[in-house]
Parts: structure tokens; sequence; C-alpha cells
């Protein structure tokens, strides 16, 4: 069997990042950078004020206060857009809204509640710094500057910079578009009455979810039936609008009815094999179509399907945007209670994490005890005396068989169980991956 790292290893070299292209920041979230993005004007572009208030000279209110105002004559109001050129003489001010241009001769703003909000005079009650409330051109960015770095995965924020950048497009990865087919004579659209012999489907509802938790546009094929010609007709399909396809079911070791396995077989580019791991032994990957479209036959089971959905396709997904994956690395935490595991296998257990503080009591160093009694080895040994440290736990959960959706719609990590252990005691220190 392969090691869950070299099988990994594989399906990562077999992808060939999506080709850059320049896309509307509409539709960009989630896209990742190809090249710099760096400023051509300075931001903001013109000195304007940060609050509603009054645009002064800050010589004009040194001796202003509560008891002893300074009054200035209102020479006018400037609103945020106006384009006109404005100007003060010295003891006078200009009434100015948020983000309109400073007038020349002005350089501070006193916010309008340091005033009596006067129009043709205002009484100014406090003396405020010189520069207050004023965004100044180029406080933010200069031309030139390095606004975003070559491989940022375009946020909500990144997507605000880039407009108040001016840029309407931008030079990136897009998101891989994903479609997700279930295979099987069995399966039953949900609403549906049942005949003995039949299940409502499961797998392709949740695998196309995960997939635009991702942040991937995904749809769900019809399901197909146990035909090799079907399948094939349903990957050769969705190939002109996929990056990446994905099949559960029909690829356990064997079996005539095994038809993903025996039609993708016959394209010569899907290989099949046995990884060291619990749930998801039976896995395949390679690439289908003209375009090399990655394609993987995960298994039938729905937690074996989801858990090899999590190891192997979402960081394939991150390469197809040529990203640097972030998505499945462990944390340590501490067992509450035993589990045993296969030998030569590595098992992912479903489990509840749990964070609770914890005091360090005693002599400096002593450690501490959690919640739930294990000692403080995933959370801070060591800790001084008084000092409050975080104790990071998981609890099995009950039914652990990859049948078993109920567990793991319960469970929030997955415990990693290294192949050549069989048993773990409570109290043992454990790696989880957090579940998306």
């Amino acid at each position: 069997m392969d090691s869950v790292e070299n099988y990994l290893a594989e399906v990562l070299a077999g992808i060939r990042p999506l080709p850059s292209r320049e896309i509307a920041l509409a539709d960009a979230l989630g896209a990742v950078l190809d090249g710099d993005v760096r400023a051509q004007w300075p931001l903001p572009a013109f000195d304007n004020s940060a609050m509603d208030g009054y645009a002064v000279r800050a010589a004009d209110i040194a001796g202003a206060t509560a008891e002893t105002p300074v009054v200035l004559p209102v020479r006018g109001e400037i609103p945020a857009g106006s384009v006109e050129p404005q100007a003060i003489e010295p003891g006078t001010c200009m009434q100015i809204m948020t983000g309109a241009a400073m007038p020349a001769g002005a350089d501070t703003v006193v916010q309008v509640e340091l005033t009596d909000g006067g129009t043709s005079a205002v009484a100014i009650r406090e003396a405020v710094a010189l520069g207050t409330s004023v965004r100044l051109t180029g406080g933010d960015a200069q031309p030139g500057d390095l606004l975003l770095s070559s491989g940022t995965r375009i946020g909500p924020v990144h997507l605000g910079l880039l407009a108040a950048a001016g840029h309407a497009t931008v030079l990136a990865r897009p998101r891989p578009r994903v479609t997700v087919i279930s295979t099987g004579d069995e399966l039953v659209e949900p609403g549906n009455a049942l005949i003995p012999g039949q299940i409502w489907e499961s797998n392709a509802t949740m695998l196309t979810a995960a997939a635009r938790q991702a942040g991937c546009p995904a749809r769900r094929h019809p399901t197909v039936r146990d035909d090799t010609d079907a399948v094939l007709s349903a990957v050769a399909g969705a190939l002109e609008e996929t990056d990446l396809l994905i099949t559960s079911g029909g690829v356990s070791m064997g079996g005539e009815h095994d038809v993903v396995k025996a039609a993708l077989a016959t394209l010569g580019t899907v290989n099949f094999r046995k990884v060291a791991m619990q749930p998801g032994m039976p896995q395949g990957f390679g690439t289908v179509g003209e375009q090399h479209t990655p394609i993987f036959t995960l298994p039938g089971n729905p937690v074996s399907a989801y858990v090899s959905f999590c190891l192997f396709v979402l960081p394939a997904l991150d390469a197809l945007q040529d990203f640097a994956s972030e998505r499945a690395v462990p944390s340590p935490a501490t067992l509450t209670r035993s589990v045993r595991s296969p030998a030569a296998k590595r098992s992912f257990l479903r489990g509840i994490m749990h964070r609770t503080a914890s005091v360090a009591g005693g002599e400096p160093g002593a450690g501490a005890t959690g919640a739930a009694g294990a000692p403080e080895a995933a959370g801070g040994v060591g800790a001084r005396a008084g000092q409050i440290t975080q104790v990071t736990q998981v609890t099995p959960v009950a039914g652990q068989a990859s049948h078993q959706l109920a567990s793991l719609a319960r469970a929030n990590v997955l415990v990693i169980v290294p192949e050549d252990v069989t048993s773990l005691e409570a109290g043992a220190a454990v790696d989880v991956l957090e579940l998306p």
C-alpha cells in the first residue's frame, strides 16, 4: 500500500496550475494573484478630511478652551466629491465633510463635536494638534509601493484595496471549477421513497458543498447508474466546464460492479491503488481529456469520501492555483479516552476538540491539569505558577465506521493515529486535523 505522503506527492506532481488571466474584480474573490501589484498613484490621491467638522489653521485655534472658545468666520462648505479648488485665509475656516479635499491654507480638521456647529461663524471649544483628522496624500501608499504580493489568495479586503488603487481587473489564477459525480444503481434522490436495497444519495451533495466551502464554483452531476458507458459519457460531458472532477463510488479493489474503475482504466491515465489509511483505502487519481483535467475517484462510503477530500482534493485545488496549501496542517492535542487502530494503516478518527484555560499552580514549571484531567502536554508544560495557558483536548466520538455520517457530523477534527501505533491511552499526545 502507498503511504499517505507518497500518494499526496503523486497527486500534486500530476497537477498543472491553471493559466492566469485578467479577471474582473467582481469575479476575483478566491483567485490567486500572478504577479505583484504595486501602487500606480498615491493613496489617498489628495489631502482629505477624516471627520465631519471644520478645516482650520491649527495656529488659529491654539488657545481654544471650553471656557474661552475661539470663534472663526465660516467661509463655506466642502462636501465629499467636490472638485472645485478651495482655500482659507488666516483666521477663517470652512465646514468640511469626511473624505472632502482639504482647502489650501488649512492644516487641521476640528471635529464638529468640539464646536457649536455654527454655519456663518463657529465657536471652537478645544485646541487640537496640527494635522489632526487630516489624511495626507500618499499616507496609505506611495507610487511604486507593493500593495499585494504574487501568490496572494484574493479576499474581500484585497478586492477593496485593488478597487481603491484604481484596478478594474487583476491578473490571477481563477478558482477551479469542480464537478462531482456519484455512481450507483442503489442511489435515490433525497425526498423520494425508498425500496429495500436503495439509499438516498448523499456523497455528491456533501462533496459539492465541500468544494464550494473551499471557494470553488462546484456543480453536482446527476447520479450515474452502474454502467461503464454511462460513466464515460458523464465524465466526457463534464470536461468542457470543469477544472477538476470528482467521482464517488465504484473503485473498490476487485469487484465486477466497480464501474468507475473499469471505465476510467480504459483511458490509460487514471491509476488506482490502496493507500495505507483508514477510512479511505481505495483511491484513484489521474487526468482525463485534452486539457489533462485532474480526476479523483473517491470511495463510496461517505466518511471515506469526505476524509479523502480533506486530505487529497483540498491540496490539489490549491495546487491548481499554484497556491501553497495551508489547509492540512495538524496541531497537537491530548486524548481524553483510549483508542485503537489497525496495524500498518494511518487512522483518521473522528473527534471533538475543545480548548480550556488552565492556571498553573505550585512551583514555577510544575505544569497544570486541564478540565478533563489530562496533563498539560498539549497546552503548556513548564508554565510558571499563576500563568494562564491553553489546554487542547480531543474526545473521539462514538461510531468510527466509514458509513457513519452522523458521527462525522458531530466531529470537528480528525485524530491522527500513525501506522505503527495500534492503541493509545487517555492522556496521550496526538496530532489532530481540524475539519473545514
